[in-house]
């Protein structure tokens, strides 16, 4: 073999020579194709494993945490959640309709591998500035493929989120959460247990579109020649989707299969990997009866294919009459194309699970299968913090003399109406659908066909923000996961666990690698003194486009549980009556505020948050909400402080607000901090007794009436004015 053959397939040297060293030999093309995508970044985490460790991951209402396909926690003694997070960034940055697509795709499909039927799903997109005609063309074609694909699955888009910001330009962020609903007896796992037992594929045909597409695309960056990388794109078909999700759910309802994975990054040679390995046991493969779609393909491809709308079933032969019959029945496709073996006695593999791919009777590959699944290198990469980060860390952010004019500025890069998105979607699919798009969270009651109804509803949201993580990528994600918490509080509902997509880029840069650390320490710091486990998530590393790393954005998806409400819950577009802050008492910052990022101004420490008091004031408030009796309305403030935050208010209530803020500040009107609320009431005076019996502060800051927000006299804003609407 060519001594860099290995270069090509984004493989280091040292990493040939382990192969060589797992294998006892050198690999030959085929089995260097499959270590390729299976030692990817976006496979085996390689740069970051090392640091999730340190994320909690166990809770009391846990069932399934990192590792599975989805994190599940329980609902009710016999209903289960399952929630999961992936990136599709590179992919959405390259054919920006089929990227989004495919996302949406993969990670339903993640969500029915557990045997949970997919009910809703939210995204978190992060686009560059829309003046610039290709950020149009991109944030056009994501949202059409979101919508497109989760409409015609069946699958309503129930809440999200939309940033615009130059660094995300060339490389865009498309982060999708998806939620099912599932008996907890029908959970099943990823395992190819019980030699010889069948392995049937499911589902479309293999093509040639998507080799090397997510593996590969996840695992560089972006340059000039980028645009060669198009045909690496996956192409989805939701229709096909919607007849698998109801064969497997059949099949896992009448418990005919053993073990079950979908084929999503480095396709078939993952799930036949993963699955052979998850169980401890090996794996013959037979290639050539694998259904393709053009002609001529090889082993290589059809093994490394990403084509979509495929699942891996584990299927004893009593079994497998029943199995084919549903598959018939649904219209998918079913090919037995290979069959579990016990691990090998004796030999260079002796009691290890080997995977072996035959092709044209030949055997074309034969490597054990935790090398592929579980034996890419670690590494602990270098790390250096900024440069400046002393220098910039012992100033404070000072207001200009004239800051209105700022102040200004601050609500014109917030005036966004978000309706121009999901409205594009359906999101009121199986009629669960609570809180509508639009609040601080979405809010679904626990219900799904075949499996009934419970006395729950489950709130959900999906936040980042990465002025607050670049400020300081410890203390800036706690506040991001702090308003993630926020907001389900919003709709009265008690946290029970998270998942995360880590958005960063390239590991191999020392400073990249400390913002990627000290963003796991504070997802890890807040989950445990707050108590919510992190039970999934993703790593999306070398986003960066000609040399230039996005600034951190870790972006995280909560979830959370209240009774189901027997009235219309309080809600922002409901509000009336006298607007209260309610704080813990800490200040707001100006550092990693939208008002300095306005001026240029990167200096300050980003201050911790007292977590214990925290937990307390979400308490506080979400008992509001459910009580229903003080509250009509909650709404969390995060960018733009108090100010944009109240803007947002009356915009969503469709009335003027009068605001008396509680200084003329720019802290006071633009600082931001996580741990503050507003709430609406007709009974103020009950409202701050109540809070103050709860050792939180309570403020009077205005009265909703009329059609202008005005606060003192320079600030005039009329209800009615016209937003941006993203230029769809």
């Amino acid at each position: 073999m060519e001594s860099d053959i290995y270069r090509p397939l984004g493989l280091t040297e040292d990493e040939f020579s382990l192969i060589v060293h797992q294998l006892g030999r050198e690999p030959n093309l085929v089995e260097l194709a499959m270590f390729s995508i299976m030692w990817s970044e976006h496979c085996s985490y390689k740069s970051s494993r090392i640091h999730l460790r340190r994320l909690p991951s166990e809770g009391p209402r846990v069932i399934m945490g990192p590792g599975e396909n989805a994190g599940v926690v329980a609902a009710t003694d016999t209903i289960s959640v399952a929630l999961r997070m992936e990136s599709h960034n590179h992919p959405s940055a390259i054919e920006p309709t089929q990227g989004a697509a495919t996302g949406v795709g993969g990670i339903l499909r993640d969500i029915f591998t557990v045997g949970a039927r997919p009910t809703a799903l939210l995204d978190s997109l992060w686009m560059g500035d829309q003046n610039d005609p290709r950020s149009r063309w991109i944030f056009d074609g994501v949202v059409g493929g979101i919508s497109s694909y989760g409409n015609a699955v069946g699958v309503p888009t129930v809440g999200g989120e939309i940033h615009f910001a130059t660094p995300y330009g060339e490389n865009p962020l498309v982060n999708v959460v998806a939620v099912g609903i599932a008996e907890t007896s029908q959970l099943v796992r990823a395992l190819a247990t019980g030699a010889g037992n069948q392995v049937v594929l499911l589902g479309a045909a293999t093509g040639r579109d998507g080799i090397g597409g997510v593996s590969v695309l996840a695992s560089s960056g972006f340059d000039e020649t980028s645009a060669d990388k198009r045909p690496s794109v996956q192409v989805g078909d939701p229709f096909e989707e919607k007849k698998l999700i109801e064969a497997c759910l059949r099949l896992l309802d009448a418990k005919l299969v053993v073990g079950i994975q979908d084929l999503g990054g480095a396709g078939l040679t993952c799930a036949t990997s993963e699955t052979a390995a998850n169980a401890g046991n090996g794996m013959k493969v037979w290639v050539d009866r694998v259904p393709v779609r053009e002609p001529g393909m090889t082993p290589m491809e059809i093994l490394c294919s990403e084509s979509q709308e495929r699942m891996l079933a584990i299927v004893t032969p009593e079994n497998l009459p029943a199995v084919m019959a549903i598959c018939e029945d649904q219209e998918v496709l079913a090919t037995v194309i290979g069959e579990v073996t016990t691990p090998d006695e004796e030999g260079d593999y002796a009691g290890r699970g080997v995977l072996r791919a035959y092709f044209g009777g030949e055997l074309v590959a034969q490597i054990p299968a935790a090398a592929l699944a579980d034996e890419a290198p670690l590494y602990d990469r270098p790390q250096q913090e900024p440069a400046d980060l002393h220098t910039r860390t012992s100033q404070s952010v000072i207001a200009p003399t004239e800051w209105h004019t700022t102040v200004l500025a601050v609500l014109d890069a917030l005036d966004f109406d978000p309706s121009s998105i999901y409205h594009r979607y359906d999101h009121m699919l199986f009629r669960n659908t609570l809180v509508t798009p639009g609040a601080d969270a979405t809010l679904l009651a626990i219900r799904a066909p075949g499996i009934g109804s419970t006395d729950l509803a489950m709130a959900l949201s999906v936040d980042g923000n990465q002025l607050w993580s670049r400020a300081d990528p410890k203390w800036g994600t706690v506040a991001v996961v702090a308003a993630s918490l926020a907001n389900l509080a919003c709709v009265g509902a008690t946290p029970v666990a998270l998942v995360d997509c880590l958005n960063f880029g390239n590991p191999e840069h020392p400073e990249v690698m400390w913002q990627l650390s000290r963003a796991i320490d504070g997802i890890a710091e807040i989950g445990r003194i707050v108590g919510v486990p992190v039970i999934g998530g993703n790593v999306s590393l070398y986003n960066e486009a000609n040399g230039h790393d996005i600034d951190p954005t870790p972006v995280v998806s909560t979830i959370g549980f209240r009774p189901l409400p027997t009235h219309p819950i309080p809600d922002p577009r409901r509000a009336h009556g006298t607007v209260i802050l309610v704080t813990t008492g800490e200040a707001p910052t100006l550092t990693g505020s939208v008002f300095a990022s306005i001026l240029g101004d990167r200096r300050g420490a980003f201050p911790a948050i007292d977590l214990p008091l925290f937990n307390h004031l979400l308490d506080v408030v979400a008992e509001l909400v459910v009580d229903e009796e003080l509250v009509n309305a909650a709404h969390n403030l995060s960018a733009g402080g108090l100010l944009a935050g109240a803007v947002r208010l009356a915009r969503l209530a469709r009335v003027g607000l009068t605001i008396h803020p509680p200084a003329d500040t720019a802290e006071a009107l633009i600082g931001e901090h996580p741990g503050r609320f507003l709430l609406t009431t007709t009974d103020p005076t009950a409202l701050l007794d109540r809070l103050s019996q709860e050792g939180l502060e309570g403020i009077v800051i205005g009265e909703l009436g009329g059609d202008t927000v005005t606060c003192e006299d320079w600030l005039h804003i009329p209800i009615n004015r016209p937003t941006k609407i993203g230029m769809l």
